[in-house]
C-alpha cells in the first residue's frame, strides 16, 4: 500500500489519501519509497498541506529523518521550496525548528538561502532561532545578504537577527555591498562551471515578482537538468537596509546610482533608496529631487519625482506640487513613459492635486499608469468618482480591480459609485466581481448577496477572489442570508 500512499501524495488527491487512512491498510508511520524518503517528507517538499496534516493526524513524526543517508528532515524540505503552510503544519504538529539534517542545514538556513521571507517569519514564529549559524557557521543574516533578498532580510532584522551576535549585522551589509555592481548571471554560470566543467548548455531564467528578480542558471546537457543555482538581484536594497539598520550614512548621489542601476521603480533596489532619501532632513531631500525633476534624462526625473512622491506633505506641499506641475506640462502628448507618467500621478496624488490633474491620465495607454491612476486618491471623492466609474469598465483587468476596490473604499455612498460596483458583479475577472460584491456588502447593498453566493461555490478554494468574498460575507447583517454563504463549501478540485 505504500506505493498507493506516494501516488495519491504525488497527484495531490487528499480524498485517496484519507480513503487509505481510514481503511487503515497503510504504514503511514513507516512509509518509505525506494530511497528511504518517507511519505511525510514526499509530501512535505511537494506542498501538499493537505497531506501533510492528514498524515499527522494518522500518526506520521514530524522529527524523523529520512532519506538514503537517514539526514533528511521534513521541516526543512519544507523550507527549502518556501512551502510555508506545510511549516507551519510541521511546527504546530512538534517538529523542532532549529534540528539540523545533513550537511548542517537548519530549516532557518534553508530559506535564508533561498531568499523565502514568509518561510522565514513562520519558522522564527514557531521558536527557529533567527541566528543560528547554517553550513560553514554562517549566520542567516549573511546567507539572506548574499541572495539578494531584502523581504527575507527584513524578517530576520524584524526578529532581532545580529542584535545579540556581535558583528552580524556588520558581516551581512559586506556580504551585501561585496555583490554590488556584480552581473549575478556571470557569477553564477561560473561558479557552476567551476563545479561542473565545461560541456554544458547554460539555461538562464530570470524572473519578477514582489519587487525582486531572481535569476536561475541551469546547467544541461542533452536535455537533462544537471545542476542549478539561483540568486536574487536586490544587494543595493539589501545593503541600504543594512545602512539604515546600523546607522552608516550614505548619500544622495551613492543611492541614486543604486536606483539607477536597477532602473525600475516597482524594484526593491529603487524603492529602498527612496526611502532611504526620505529619511534624510525633508528641506535637503527636496531640494535635491526638485534639481533631479529638472533633468534631462528621464529615469533621474523619475527618481525625483518618486522621492517627492514620498515626502511629507505638511514639508513641502505646495511647492511639491508646482514642480509636479511643471514636469507634467513637459511631457509629450500622450503622458510620456509608462514611468514617468506614473510618478507624476503618485506625487500629483500625494501632494493634494485636483481630481482633474490626476484624471489627466487616465486614458494612458500603458495600464500600469491607469492603474495608478485609479488609486490616486483625488479620485475619490466629486469630481472624480466619474474617472473612477470609467476605470471601473477598463479594457484591463488589473485596472478594473484596482478602480473597483477604491469604488468600494469610498462606501459607496454615491449612488453611481454603488452602480458602476452592481456592475462589476458579473465581470469575468473573478476578483474584480470579488471587489466589487465586497464594496457592496459594506454599503449594504442586497446586489451583494447572489453574487458573493456565486463566488463562493465556483472559485477555486485557493482563489483569492473565494478568499475576499469569504471577508465580505462578514460586512453582511446577521441574518439568515449570511448563515446560508457562511455554510457553502469551497469547489472540490477535479
Amino acid at each position: 500500500m505504500h506505493e498507493e500512499l506516494f501516488a495519491a501524495v504525488y497527484a495531490g488527491a487528499d480524498d485517496a489519501l484519507v480513503r487509505l487512512v481510514r481503511a487503515g491498510a497503510a504504514d503511514v508511520a513507516g512509509a518509505v519509497d525506494g530511497e528511504g524518503q518517507s511519505v511525510l517528507y514526499a509530501a512535505a517538499v511537494s506542498d501538499r498541506p493537505g497531506a501533510v496534516r492528514l498524515l499527522l493526524a494518522a500518526g506520521a513524526d514530524p522529527r524523523r529523518a529520512c532519506g538514503p543517508d537517514g539526514g533528511d528532515l521534513p521541516l526543512c524540505g519544507a523550507a527549502s521550496g518556501g512551502h510555508t503552510e506545510v511549516v507551519r503544519a510541521l511546527l504546530a504538529a512538534g517538529a523542532e525548528p532549529d534540528a539540523r539534517e545533513a550537511y548542517g542545514f537548519t530549516a532557518v538556513a534553508w530559506a535564508a538561502v533561498q531568499g523565502f521571507a514568509g518561510t522565514l517569519e513562520a519558522l522564527v514564529e514557531g521558536g527557529a532561532d533567527p541566528d543560528l549559524p547554517g553550513p560553514g557557521g554562517e549566520r542567516p543574516l549573511v546567507l539572506a545578504a548574499r541572495r539578494g533578498s531584502v523581504a527575507a532580510v527584513r524578517v530576520l532584522l524584524r526578529h532581532g537577527a545580529g542584535v545579540r551576535d556581535p558583528g552580524g549585522r556588520e558581516a551581512a551589509l559586506a556580504e551585501a555591498r561585496h555583490w554590488l555592481g556584480r552581473d549575478v548571471e556571470r557569477e553564477l554560470r561560473q561558479g557552476l562551471l567551476s563545479a561542473y566543467g565545461e560541456g554544458f548548455e547554460a539555461v538562464v531564467r530570470r524572473s519578477v515578482a514582489g519587487g525582486a528578480e531572481t535569476v536561475a542558471v541551469e546547467l544541461v546537457r542533452d536535455g537533462v537538468v544537471v545542476a542549478g543555482r539561483a540568486a536574487g538581484t536586490g544587494h543595493a536594497a539589501v545593503a541600504t537596509v543594512l545602512e539604515r539598520e546600523l546607522g552608516v550614512p550614505v548619500g544622495y548621489e551613492e543611492l541614486a546610482r543604486r536606483a539607477l542601476s536597477c532602473g525600475d521603480p516597482a524594484r526593491d533596489d529603487w524603492r529602498e533608496a527612496v526611502r532611504a532619501m526620505v529619511a534624510l532632513p525633508a528641506e535637503e531631500t527636496f531640494q535635491v529631487a526638485v534639481v533631479w525633476c529638472g533633468a534631462a534624462d528621464e529615469s533621474r526625473r523619475t527618481l525625483g519625482l518618486d522621492v517627492v512622491a514620498e515626502l511629507d506633505p505638511a514639508a513641502v506641499s505646495p511647492r511639491a506640487l508646482a514642480v509636479v506641475r511643471e514636469v507634467a506640462a513637459g511631457l509629450p502628448p500622450g503622458g510620456g513613459s509608462a514611468r514617468e507618467a506614473a510618478a507624476v500621478v503618485r506625487a500629483l496624488g500625494r501632494h493634494r492635486a485636483g481630481a482633474r490633474d490626476v484624471a489627466a491620465y487616465a486614458r494612458h495607454p500603458d495600464a500600469a499608469v491607469r492603474r495608478v491612476v485609479a488609486g490616486a486618491s483625488p479620485l475619490a471623492a466629486e469630481p472624480g468618482l466619474a474617472t473612477l466609474v470609467a476605470l471601473a469598465h477598463d479594457r484591463s483587468a488589473s485596472v478594473r480591480r484596482a478602480a473597483v476596490a477604491a469604488l468600494a473604499g469610498t462606501g459607496a455612498a454615491e449612488p453611481r459609485a454603488r452602480d458602476a460596483l452592481a456592475a462589476g458583479l458579473d465581470d469575468e475577472d473573478a476578483l474584480v466581481a470579488a471587489e466589487a460584491a465586497a464594496g457592496l456588502a459594506a454599503s449594504g447593498d442586497e446586489r451583494a448577496v447572489a453574487a458573493l453566493a456565486r463566488l463562493l461555490a465556483q472559485a477555486d478554494p485557493d482563489d483569492p477572489a473565494r478568499a475576499k468574498a469569504r471577508d465580505a460575507v462578514a460586512l453582511l447583517p446577521r441574518d439568515a442570508r449570511r448563515l446560508t454563504l457562511e455554510r457553502i463549501p469551497p469547489r472540490r478540485e477535479a
